[in-house]
């Protein structure tokens, strides 16, 4: 466990799919445990609609997200940093802890087909909070 609220960090290119599926669904079982944060390579002008939609389903509110640049102090103030699908766009900053989740891209899929995504993010996200807040 770590001492102090580790600080999650999801990335992928455009920062309207995996990546805001990702952050939402730990902030909700994180429930404060976990600075989430989310951004991507390229964002994208809008958010998915079929991942929206899929996340609303889940009772879940992705209605304050919208795409955000990479900034560097994001990259600097993770602890773990998760890329999903955007290989060599997204960069390395020495010192993370990285884990790369090879997901299908939501993009231009329709809300059945995101559904076994959203549904594999959500099994990565829940162990991956369960290591960073349980006990060692």
């Amino acid at each position: 466990m770590m001492a102090q609220r580790p600080v999650v960090l999801f990335l992928c290119v455009h920062n309207a799919g995996r990546s805001l599926a990702a952050k939402v669904l730990l902030d909700h079982y994180a429930q404060g445990r976990v600075d989430v944060r989310s951004a991507g390579s390229a964002p994208g002008s809008e958010l998915n609609s079929s991942v929206v939609a899929v996340l609303r389903e889940r009772g879940l509110d992705p209605s304050r997200e919208f795409p955000k640049l990479l900034c560097d102090g994001d990259a600097a103030a993770a602890d773990v940093v998760v890329t999903m699908g955007c290989g060599d766009t997204c960069p390395s900053f020495p010192g993370k802890r990285y884990l790369d989740w090879e997901l299908d891209d939501p993009a231009g899929k329709s809300v059945a087909e995101v559904r076994p995504i959203v549904a594999a993010i959500d099994r990565r996200v829940r162990s991956l909070l369960c290591e960073l807040t349980e006990p060692s």
